[in-house]
C-alpha cells in the first residue's frame, strides 16, 4: 500500500525529467518537469512548517487549477495536514464560511483572484490565522504572506532545519487523511468527505483496469481541481504515469477561462481531456452552431454523417463489425471530409474524453463516437475517490457507465438492502479500499452511508451479464404517488430534454399527489431559431402561443412514441406543465457546483407554481399562466 507521497517520490525518480506540469502565465506554456516540481514542494512544505503547521492540521485551499495548486496540495500532504479544496465556485457567503468554520482550517492558501472572498468573510471565520496567497500582492493585511514573503520564510527554515520535513514525510502513512472535499451541497449543510492516502492511490490504481495513460501523453484540465473526478482522474493519475498535466490560462473571470481554454487546446494538443456532461453539450451546441454557419448544403452532409456513423458505431463494442465492414469505406469519406476537421478544433491529437460526473445521455455518446472522439463514459461519487466503474478504448458499451473496476465488490440492493439479481435495479453498493473514512465531524451521516464497510451510493442502477454498470438516476430521490408508489424520474426528464429541441431544462415533480407534473425551462436560443424565418414580436400572444403549441407538440410526441422507444411507466407522464420565469443556475442556487440539479431547492423555490400545476386552470397548457411566464422568461433571461 502507497501514500500518495510515495506516488509522487516514486514518479519522480522513474521520470524526473518529464514534464509533469504545463502553465501559460503570459505569451506560452512553460514546462515544469517531476525533478523542478519536487523540489518546490519541498520548499513550499518547509514555508507550512516555518509557520508552525502540525500534522492533521486543516488547510483551505482556494485557487484555480495552476501549478501552484499541486504544489500546494502535494506540500501540505509531504507534512501529514490534511487539505480542504474548495470551488472557486463558491461565493463571499455562507456556503464558504460554512466550510471553512466545519473543517476548523487555520490556514487558507488563496489566489489573488479569491482573496477578496476570504477577506470580506474573515470577521466569520472562527479558527483562521493566517492565509498564504499565491500571487505577489501590494497591500497585504494582518498574517497574510503573498508567495514571495512566504518562500522567503520557507528557504530561512530550510537552511536552519534541513531534516525536519523528513521527519514529517517519515509519519505520513497510507491512513493519514489526505483531504477532507464537501459535498456540493444539495442538503442544507454540505458534508465533508474523508479521503486518505489509500482512498487516493487504491482509486488510481483501480482507474488503470483496462486502460493506459503512455508517458507521453498531455491532459489539458478545464475543469476544476477540487473536483473529485478532475483530482484523480486528470491529476493523480497522470502522475502515477509520468504524464504531463496542462492548466488552463486564467483569465480575469470564469468567462474568460473558459475563453482561453480554446486556445489552449491548439497550444497544448492533447491526447486526452476529461469532461462532464455540462460541458460536452457546451462542446457540442459549438460544434452544431459552427456547421449551421458553413450553410443549409453542409448541415445536411453532417446530418448524413452523423446517422451513417450512428448506425455503424452501433453500441460500440460492435463498431464497424459484421457486414458493416464492407461500408468501411464511406465511414472513411466521411471522416476526412468532416470528422477529422473537428478534431483540429480540439487540438488534431485528441484520441477521446474521458466523461464523469452527472450522467451523459447516451445522444451525447454516440455525438462524440461518431465525430472519432469518443467520451467514454465513467461512473463515480466523491466518497468512492471517485471511479467506480468506466468506459475505455478497449471495453465499452455505449449507454452503459462502463465495466466495473477491478479490486472492487458491487452489489446493487433493494430499498430493504438485499442483493437483487443481475439485470435487476436497486441501489448501487460498494466495497473497496477507495471508500471514503466517513464524513467529518457527522457521525450520523456516516453510519447511514456506510454499513459493514459497504457504502451506499443512494444511486439507481443495474449490472449486465459482462459487469457493465448502468445508472438510471437517483435511488433516493424518487416520485411517489398517492398510492405510495415509487419511481425515478431521470429517464423521462432525459428524454424531455434530448427529444425536446425547445426545452433547455426539465424536472418531474410528484409527491404523493394524484398524478404527475412537469417544470419547463425554456431553450430560448433554439426558440430565436425557430421565430427565425417570420421574426415575429415576442410581445404577441400569438407568437408565445405558437411557441407553447410546438412545446406541447414535442411532449405529446413522446407521449404517443412512449412504448415502442421508452417503455416508461404512463402514469409517471406529466399530465401538467408549467413553463417557469427563469433558469436552473449556480447563481440562484438550483445547480450544485456539478451542474446537477438541486431538486428539494427547485420545489421550495417554484413552489407556487408547483401549486397551481394541481389547479384546474393547468390541464390546460395554453394558459394565461405559462403565456406570461414564457413572455417574461424570453424577456429577461
Amino acid at each position: 500500500m502507497k501514500s500518495l507521497i510515495d506516488f509522487f517520490e516514486d514518479s519522480v525518480k522513474s521520470y524526473p525529467d518529464n514534464a509533469l506540469i504545463w502553465e501559460k502565465e503570459k505569451d506560452s506554456f512553460q514546462s515544469y518537469t517531476y525533478k523542478q516540481v519536487k523540489n518546490e514542494v519541498h520548499l513550499f512544505a518547509n514555508g507550512l512548517l516555518a509557520l508552525n503547521l502540525q500534522k492533521s492540521d486543516r488547510v483551505a485551499l482556494l485557487s484555480e487549477g495552476r501549478r501552484l495548486w499541486l504544489v500546494s496540495e502535494l506540500a501540505i500532504l509531504h507534512i501529514g495536514a490534511i487539505n480542504v479544496p474548495l470551488s472557486t465556485k463558491l461565493e463571499a457567503d455562507n456556503d464558504l464560511i460554512f466550510r471553512l468554520n466545519h473543517s476548523e482550517a487555520e490556514t487558507i492558501i488563496v489566489s489573488k483572484n479569491q482573496l477578496d472572498k476570504v477577506r470580506t468573510v474573515k470577521s466569520q471565520l472562527r479558527y483562521l490565522k493566517q492565509i498564504i496567497i499565491l500571487d505577489s500582492t501590494e497591500e497585504l493585511q494582518e498574517n497574510e504572506y503573498s508567495i514571495s514573503k512566504f518562500y522567503d520564510l520557507a528557504k530561512a527554515h530550510q537552511s536552519q532545519h534541513p531534516e525536519k520535513l523528513d521527519s514529517f514525510i517519515k509519519e505520513v502513512t497510507p491512513q493519514t487523511h489526505a483531504n477532507i472535499c464537501y459535498t456540493s451541497g444539495t442538503t442544507a449543510d454540505p458534508k465533508g468527505i474523508i479521503l486518505s492516502h489509500r482512498n487516493y492511490t487504491a482509486n488510481v490504481e483501480q482507474a488503470f483496469s483496462y486502460i493506459n495513460i503512455p508517458q507521453n501523453y498531455k491532459t489539458l484540465v478545464v475543469l476544476p481541481w477540487d473536483h473529485a473526478f478532475a483530482h484523480t482522474a486528470s491529476l493523480y493519475s497522470f502522475m502515477h504515469k509520468g504524464a504531463s498535466i496542462a492548466s488552463v490560462q486564467i483569465g480575469r473571470n470564469q468567462h474568460e477561462t473558459l475563453k482561453n481554454f480554446v486556445t489552449n487546446m491548439q497550444e497544448i494538443k492533447p491526447e486526452i481531456l476529461m469532461s462532464v456532461p455540462a460541458l460536452a453539450k457546451n462542446f457540442k451546441k459549438n460544434i452544431e452552431k459552427a456547421i449551421e454557419g458553413k450553410g443549409p448544403a453542409a448541415s445536411k452532409l453532417f446530418t448524413s454523417a452523423l446517422n451513417f456513423a450512428y448506425w455503424y458505431n452501433g453500441d460500440g463494442q460492435n463498431a464497424g463489425k459484421g457486414l458493416k465492414k464492407l461500408t468501411y469505406p464511406i465511414y472513411a469519406f466521411y471522416k476526412s471530409l468532416l470528422f477529422s476537421k473537428i478534431k483540429e478544433r480540439f487540438g488534431g491529437n485528441l484520441q477521446y474524453f474521458i466523461g464523469g460526473g452527472a450522467l451523459l445521455d447516451i445522444e451525447l455518446q454516440r455525438f462524440f463516437y461518431a465525430i472519432g472522439i469518443p467520451m467514454y463514459q465513467g461512473y463515480g461519487l466523491s466518497e468512492a475517490s471517485p471511479i467506480i466503474s468506466a468506459n475505455t478504448p478497449k471495453y465499452h458499451k455505449l449507454g452503459s457507465s462502463g465495466k466495473v473496476v477491478n479490486q472492487l465488490e458491487i452489489k446493487i440492493c433493494d430499498s430493504d438492502g438485499n442483493e437483487v439479481p443481475i439485470g435487476e435495479k436497486g441501489e448501487i453498493v460498494i466495497k473497496g479500499e477507495n471508500v471514503m473514512q466517513g464524513y467529518w465531524r457527522n457521525e450520523e451521516a456516516t453510519t447511514e452511508t456506510i454499513r459493514d464497510n459497504w457504502l451506499y451510493t443512494g444511486d439507481l442502477g443495474y449490472l449486465d451479464k459482462s459487469n457493465y454498470l448502468y445508472v438510471l438516476g437517483r435511488f433516493k430521490s424518487l416520485l411517489i404517488g398517492a398510492d405510495g408508489e415509487k419511481y425515478s424520474p431521470e429517464g423521462i426528464e432525459e428524454a424531455v430534454i434530448d427529444h425536446c429541441s425547445l426545452i433547455d431544462q426539465f424536472i418531474l415533480h410528484n409527491n404523493q399527489n394524484p398524478f404527475t407534473s412537469g417544470l419547463i425551462v425554456p431553450n430560448k436560443e433554439k426558440i430565436k431559431q425557430h421565430l427565425k424565418s417570420t421574426k415575429p414580436s415576442i410581445d404577441s400572444d400569438e407568437t408565445i402561443v405558437e411557441i407553447l403549441n410546438q412545446i406541447q407538440a414535442e411532449i405529446d410526441h413522446i407521449k404517443a412514441e412512449n412504448k415502442e422507444s421508452f417503455n416508461f411507466p404512463a402514469r409517471w407522464l406529466p399530465s401538467t406543465l408549467v413553463v417557469l420565469k427563469e433558469s436552473f443556475t449556480e447563481q440562484n442556487k438550483l445547480l450544485n457546483s456539478t451542474m446537477k440539479v438541486v431538486r428539494p431547492k427547485v420545489e421550495e423555490y417554484f413552489s407556487n407554481e408547483i401549486e397551481y400545476l394541481y389547479t384546474p386552470q393547468a390541464k390546460s397548457f395554453i394558459s394565461e399562466t405559462n403565456i406570461n411566464n414564457l413572455r417574461t422568461f424570453l424577456k429577461d433571461e
